[in-house]
């Protein structure tokens, strides 16, 4: 049996070839791995502060005013006059006692005449105007009295022109024994009621 074929010899060439790659690649790696930990190590950027926002003043917007919703306080002959240009005045204050056919009848009562003068821009309508009387010193409220045969039918029923003037003889309850007299009366449903107070002889 012939002897095997003698192994082919490495050439010193390839060797150092070989070599020298292998030191190529270990050189890359080493400095791959010096580069990331270099990045690792590099201190994190600061965070960046936002920026402040403009400041402004704002405009101090002044709280309303609160309306006035007290009732007007005067003396029985004082007149009552309201911004929107209504004036209103009672005059002629007499005692007497209601008729037979008067509701209430056989009353004792005082009479006086109401006089509204319209001075606003508009109709006024007195249909919704209303008085209360009350007397004595328990503010008793009295009734009104009604007795045509007096001419005392109470507050007309209309609707009072810009710049005219009505006028009504109306009567309450009030007994002879009493002299205080308080009367409460609004022109319109729209006006703040006047509140009339005094002695009656």
């Amino acid at each position: 049996m012939p002897p095997p074929p003698p192994a082919p010899k490495r050439s010193r060439t390839n060797l150092i070839i070989i070599g020298a790659a292998v030191a190529v690649i270990a050189a890359i790696i080493t400095t791959g791995i010096v580069v990331v930990q270099t990045r690792d190590n590099e201190p994190a950027a600061a965070a960046s502060t936002p920026a402040a926002d403009p400041t402004i003043t704002a405009e101090t917007v002044p709280e309303p005013e609160p309306e006035d919703t007290e009732p007007q306080i005067l003396g029985l002959t004082d007149g009552a006059s309201y911004e929107d240009g209504v004036d209103v005045a009672l005059s002629g204050f007499k005692r007497g006692v209601s008729s037979d056919t008067a509701a209430p009848s056989g009353t004792p009562y005082v009479s006086f005449t109401v006089a509204v003068t319209n001075g606003t821009g508009s109709v006024l309508d007195m249909g919704t105007a209303y008085f209360l009387c009350f007397y004595g010193d328990a503010s008793q409220q009295s009734e009104q009295i009604f007795d045509s045969a007096q001419g005392l039918e109470g507050l007309p029923s209309m609707r009072l022109r810009p710049g005219r003037t009505a006028k009504a003889t109306v009567a309450c309850e009030l007994p002879k024994s009493e002299a205080y007299l308080q009367v409460e009366l609004s022109p319109s449903m729209e006006s703040q009621a006047a509140i009339f107070a005094g002695d009656v002889k």
